[in-house]
């Protein structure tokens, strides 16, 4: 008498499935939020290495729904790896933007982010009629497409530039994952990626070599 019938336990699993499939997806998009803010914000460069980390693992997440697990994760070796050159030259630990070093600036940026994050989200019908992908996953490319235009578009610092470069090729990949499985541009991506953050660690260890020299 005490036991729940067969009946009301497979309509409570049936509802955990449904409930995680509808809304659990959405968890990497906020992960992508919030590292894209944080590469946006943040003066340190360790911060921004772990969140370039976490950025290729809520990614890999996001293509892992519709590839198989093994494949996507070629995206996030390669981007762990990716981060690791660059964390490996070990730039200044700081990260200043001469031009939004005050609190206005960073306001400045976050307001511009949000219009990013307002943007991509009001886009997604549209480019579901031309990139047949759920929500959440067009959005997640979309956001990171935005969120490393933004970068690229308010700094002229190396680290931060190649952090955008990254940003908008892992938008890139997202997005691409939708229209078609391809193992050759799979690793052609990953190759891209790698290539960027080997330029990035080479700029910033040449000044270091001219001073040793």
């Amino acid at each position: 008498m005490g036991l729940a019938s067969p009946g009301i336990v497979e309509y409570a699993d049936c509802f955990k499935r449904e409930f995680m499939s509808q809304y659990l997806v959405y968890l990497p998009v906020a992960f992508l939020v919030a590292t894209s803010l944080m590469l946006l914000l943040s003066q340190n460069w360790r911060i921004c290495v772990l969140a370039l980390a976490v950025q290729y693992l809520a990614a890999f997440w996001l293509v892992a729904l519709i590839w198989p697990v093994g494949l996507a994760a070629v995206k996030l070796v390669a981007g762990w790896m990716a981060g690791s050159l660059i964390g490996a030259t070990q730039p200044e630990s700081e990260l200043m933007d001469d031009h939004f070093k005050s609190k206005a600036g960073r306001a400045l940026r976050l307001l511009a982010a949000a219009v990013i994050l307002l943007v991509s989200f009001t886009l997604v019908p549209q480019m579901q009629e031309w990139i047949p992908g759920s929500t959440p996953i067009v959005w997640g490319g979309i956001l990171l497409i935005g969120m490393g235009v933004l970068q690229l578009g308010m700094t002229t610092l190396t680290l931060r530039v190649f952090f955008g470069l990254l940003t908008l090729v892992t938008g890139f990949e997202i997005l691409y994952a939708v229209v078609e499985y391809s193992v050759l541009v799979t690793g052609i991506l990953a190759f891209i990626n790698l290539g960027l953050a080997l330029v990035c660690a080479y700029l910033l260890a040449s000044p270091t070599m001219q001073g040793d020299a």
